[in-house]
């Protein structure tokens, strides 16, 4: 199937990052939200990431303006009604996750494929609040989404290999490398290797043994990764590291997985990363 029309659940930093790039390569984009303010926030976003490509060279104004032309905005699933395809960028929490794909079940044509960005949660089990489970699949886009090439595709048990493909070709014709998690277990590839290593800094934070940039600095110059696990947790959002950590845990039952308690107290007291201006750093002044 030719997919014509792309929706996109959710305007927050996936979302808007997932509707841009499908505008830039020619989809026409709904980009839906509950909350105006964050369909006008996400707007904004992809605005201004637009006008950052102007300045690098790499785009013009003239294509700046096809491309916010193709993506369309709705405060209601009604919205995605005509959609091909749709993918959900919602909140990493499950139960949001089933209610969304139960009504865009009920809502959408028949025809339409469903697809998750979700970064741990089972597919299968997304899948089981439809009645389309065979359409349902996990695409798991890295952020930034216009900048990473990474796309993590997600069978689950009853995903159909026509599903698979459509979600294979749409991933290449947004210009991403897809590496595919063989099997649906909790964290895939990338969150099953990434969050235990994020946890483990914050222990290594927890227990006293360095400070957070001395953390950092040893992991970026010793291990030449280009930003220090605290600094990647803050740009995630601890919020979410957190919910992948507990869906680690609760998934394998290995207690390897039981996130830093340190880690839990930040989030009870909002210190979500960069989005809400506190976490391992302060970015109140940035």
């Amino acid at each position: 199937m030719e997919l014509q029309q792309i929706g996109v659940v959710g305007a927050g930093q996936m979302g808007n990052g997932i509707a841009q790039v499908a505008a830039t390569f020619g989809y026409s984009v709904i980009m839906m939200d509950v909350n105006e303010a964050s369909l006008q926030k996400g707007m904004k976003t992809i605005e201004s990431s637009l006008d950052r490509l102007i300045k690098k060279a790499t785009l013009n104004e003239d294509q700046k303006r096809q491309i916010l032309g193709r993506i369309k905005t709705a405060s209601t699933v009604a919205g995605l009604k005509d959609c091909d395809a749709i993918i959900e960028a919602a909140t990493e929490n499950l139960d949001l996750k089933l209610k969304i794909f139960k009504e865009l079940d009920q809502v959408v044509k028949p025809s339409a494929y469903l697809f998750s960005n979700t970064s741990s949660i089972s597919i299968t089990k997304i899948a089981s609040a439809t009645n389309r489970p065979k359409k349902v699949a996990g695409m798991h886009f890295m952020n930034p989404v216009p900048l990473m090439k990474l796309v993590e595709v997600i069978r689950g048990l009853q995903t159909s290999e026509e599903t698979f493909a459509v979600m294979k070709n749409l991933t290449t014709k947004l210009d991403k490398t897809f590496v595919e998690s063989i099997k649906d277990m909790p964290g895939f590839i990338v969150n099953r290797i990434l969050m235990p290593m994020i946890n483990e800094a914050v222990y290594t934070l927890h227990e006293g043994i360095a400070s957070v940039e001395s953390i950092d600095n040893a992991m970026k110059l010793g291990t030449n990764q280009p930003m220090g696990p605290l600094t990647l947790a803050d740009f995630i959002g601890l919020d979410t590291c957190l919910a992948i950590m507990n869906v680690l845990h609760e998934g394998l039952g290995d207690s390897k997985y039981r996130p830093c308690p340190l880690l839990v107290k930040y989030v009870e007291a909002g210190w979500l990363g960069r989005k809400s201006g506190r976490g391992f750093y302060n970015y109140a002044n940035n």
